[in-house]
């Protein structure tokens, strides 16, 4: 058991049975009254956010999640395939688990998978991706008060809203945690 001192950000907690991820913590000590820890935690399968405050130096569970490099290889249906980059196994890993990563995957792309007694927990990407643009319709210039976008759809089949002077078959810089168009790519 641990105690509330040893909380970082990214460690995972065992909480009723269901892990959360430390996002961001606090040590709180008012001027009346005993000290205290305010988290805010993410349900690691579901992705819920709650906030949660300790007494100071009250006792947690704190899981081992072990976080490996691994190349995306390729979509088997609703599951998806994985490569150990360390001794090359395979790893096989639900669509639930992956959840919206898969939107930004290219295969043969290096991930981080967070594993918790050889179970995948979940995908982690870089913060951007290089995809380019499959399909969008041409842009046009008129009269507007402010720059317009226009939707496009990325290599991967997810879609985005890009400026409107970006064309067909321009890569693009894509933010992995919002789908937000970052700027073109040379």
């Amino acid at each position: 058991m641990a105690s509330t001192a040893d909380i970082k950000n990214g460690v995972v907690l065992s909480i009723d049975g269901q892990l959360w991820n430390v996002i961001e913590f606090q040590h709180v000590k008012p001027g009346k009254g005993g000290a205290f820890v305010r988290t805010k935690l993410k349900n690691v399968m579901s992705g819920k956010v709650v906030d949660r405050t300790y007494n100071a130096g009250a006792k947690i569970d704190i899981e081992n999640v072990d976080r490996r490099d691994f190349t995306y290889l390729y979509n088997d249906g609703d599951s998806f395939v994985f490569m150990d980059v360390d001794n090359y196994d395979q790893l096989t890993v639900g669509a639930a688990t992956v959840g919206d990563a898969k939107n930004f995957m290219l295969e043969n792309q290096q991930v981080q998978i967070a594993l918790n007694n050889d179970n995948p927990l979940y995908v982690e990407l870089p913060p951007s991706v290089v995809l380019e643009i499959t399909y969008t319709e041409p842009g046009l210039q008129g009269d507007r008060s402010s720059a317009g976008t226009k939707p496009a759809t990325v290599e991967t089949g997810y879609e985005i809203q890009v400026p409107l002077f970006v064309e067909q078959g321009t890569k693009v810089k894509v933010d992995t945690r919002t789908g937000d168009y970052l700027g073109r790519v040379n």
